[in-house]
């Protein structure tokens, strides 16, 4: 069962980890949820210590990562699910849906499983693409098309409750836009190398150095001189919360 995790996830523990202000914004989504799937677990990072939870996740590079006394963890896919209808009270997932390769079925066994709630962080693309980064790698493109728009999630999910979740300016997990504030720590290739769409692109030397150079000069910092006042912001990072109606599939 190998995936793009297995070829990049060896630096996930060290850059990775819960951010502490997501990681409360995810405890409110699943507030009265005792027992909890994390799908596309990883290394667990927004797996709630105060409640029973069961990992899945696809890529053993990414199992080996889970530390001691974290929760079990089972090797499998969200479009097969290895439980029972309405074995836990909510499924979770930490951006992981724009990764897999049957939405619809995906959807459809997070729904099947689930008692209560289904919560997914996940990324409005649409909002995202504004980001300043994609000024200098426009290449980062590549992964639009693997997010579901999310006016989509209503679709696979029924009613939605969407809830905006603003990047902190120090924020602690080294996702995509999470060093929107603090621009050399992308010409760090660990920092690249724990994001999943540098994986799908290539030849980024020289765009690379277009920005370390916008950096050294002040031209960085003069361009994007906005954001300097702000301690978070709006790139489209979401939680997709839908609630289960008793009788519910």
């Amino acid at each position: 069962m190998a995936t793009l995790y297995d070829k990049i996830g060896r630096t996930y523990s060290g850059l990775r980890e819960a951010d502490p202000r997501i990681s409360a914004a995810i405890a409110g989504a699943l507030d009265g949820c005792a027992s909890i799937l994390n799908v596309g677990a990883g290394s667990g990072s927004y797996e709630p210590t105060s409640k029973s939870v069961v990992a899945l996740e696809p890529s053993l590079t990414m199992i080996a990562q889970r530390p001691r006394g974290a929760a079990p963890v089972v090797q499998g896919v969200a479009e097969s699910l290895p439980f029972g209808d309405q074995s836990f009270d909510a499924v979770l997932g930490v951006l992981t849906v724009h990764h897999w390769k049957s939405k619809e079925k995906g959807f459809s066994e997070c729904r099947r499983v689930a008692r209560s709630h289904v919560v997914f962080l996940t990324v409005d693309f649409g909002v995202c693409e504004r980001f300043w980064l994609f000024d200098y790698l426009p290449e980062l493109i590549v992964d639009r098309h693997i997010f579901p728009r999310i006016e989509q999630y209503a679709d696979y999910l029924g009613s939605v409750e969407l809830i905006p979740v603003p990047i902190p300016e120090d924020c602690r997990d080294g996702f995509l836009c999470a060093y929107w504030k603090r621009p050399r720590a992308y010409l760090d290739p660990q920092v690249r190398g724990s994001i999943s769409t540098f994986a799908k692109i290539e030849n980024v030397e020289v765009n690379l150095r277009r920005l370390e150079a916008d950096i050294e000069s002040g031209t960085w910092e003069r361009r994007y001189s906005s954001l300097q006042n702000l301690t978070a912001i709006d790139f489209g990072y979401r939680l997709v919360i839908a609630r289960k109606a008793s009788g519910d599939n």
